[in-house]
């Protein structure tokens, strides 16, 4: 999708019932898919083209961030040689996950976060990204599900305000937010999602682990496009964002430190079917140097071409892996 359609910037978890793996080839989007055409050759990676002769398909969730990290790693494969089906843009974290799980899928851009309390089921993040990353490559084995090394780049939960609040109020770190809130609860108001409002690791486990008390009549549920701006204009103090998104910096937006380290952490790892890593295992070595160079800044950059400038992700991919030197056109 391109712009000005905007995807929404994050779902977590499957957007309803009815797009479970039982409805995944009529409802979640994986019954189509386009070959990649770009006309990409080996830079700094994929040189004597390992993928030649590879079929291989890449997919990844709707959000812009996750558009752009699909497309990043199609362009590498294509530009190592292989023949690449593009079934980016799956509605909601299930969809794509299933579909590298059971093999109709065999590469994708996933989160350690998510893998950890959404699919695995656990209830308490690992505060140590390296050990979140370990557990989830650990556990997932059994699944026939391959964590390749993490990036740098953590996708994760925040709180922010606009310029005239932080003056006003001066709030820096959630504890600051919770003890705002016990002073002046008026002074308190919430723009989030309503998938964040109702997440052990969004709003409930935030305000409890903050001893944070937000009344309900403080607290409006809109969708992320929406809370960016809303938190810009000052109508609401605080908004829910995500710490790569570009709007932060273009709507000059200050975030609130998670000063008791209670959100997941949210690093973006390539996710690979293990029977098609068997396969082709020069997948690794092509994404390694490509996922060291992923942080938050890079993220926020990227994310700012698509979702602020209204550029097509596909090609803020490509533009990206040619000035790193990844590949050529």
């Amino acid at each position: 999708m391109k712009y000005p359609m905007r995807r929404r910037h994050r779902v977590r978890v499957a957007v309803a019932a009815s797009c479970g793996i039982a409805l995944l080839a009529s409802g979640c989007g994986l019954t189509s898919g386009s070959p990649l055409v770009d006309d990409v050759q080996p830079g700094s990676i994929g040189k004597d083209k390992p993928l030649e002769g590879a079929d291989i398909t890449v997919t990844s969730k709707e959000f812009t961030e996750q558009l752009l990290l699909g497309a990043i790693m199609g362009i590498a494969f294509k530009a190592s040689g292989a023949d690449v089906l593009d079934r980016t843009g799956i509605q909601g974290s299930i969809g794509a996950r299933e579909a590298i799980k059971s093999g109709d899928a065999d590469a994708m851009y996933e989160y350690t976060g998510t893998a950890w309390i959404t699919y695995l089921g656990n209830s308490d993040p690992i505060t140590d990204p390296q050990k979140q990353y370990e557990a989830v490559a650990k556990a997932d084995k059994k699944n026939g599900i391959t964590w390749l090394p993490q990036a740098e780049l953590n996708n994760t939960y925040a709180l922010a305000m606009n310029n005239a609040n932080f003056k006003k109020y001066g709030t820096k770190t959630l504890s600051d937010v919770a003890a705002l809130a016990k002073k002046d609860p008026k002074a308190v108001t919430l723009c989030v999602e309503s998938e964040f409002a109702n997440r052990a690791d969004g709003l409930p486990g935030m305000q409890k682990a903050y001893g944070m008390k937000v009344p309900p009549a403080n607290i409006t549920q809109m969708d992320s496009g929406i809370i960016y701006t809303q938190a810009s204009k000052g109508s609401c103090t605080f908004g829910e964002v995500y710490t790569t998104d570009g709007r932060i910096k273009a709507m000059n937006l200050n975030v609130m430190e998670d000063d008791k380290k209670f959100f997941p952490n949210y690093n973006a790892a390539p996710s690979i079917n293990s029977k098609a890593l068997k396969k082709y295992p020069a997948m690794a070595d092509i994404l390694e140097p490509i996922t060291k160079k992923l942080n938050n800044k890079v993220a926020q950059d990227l994310n700012a071409k698509v979702d602020v400038d209204g550029q097509d992700p596909h090609d803020v991919a490509k533009e990206w892996l040619v000035k790193e030197g990844f590949v050529k056109e």
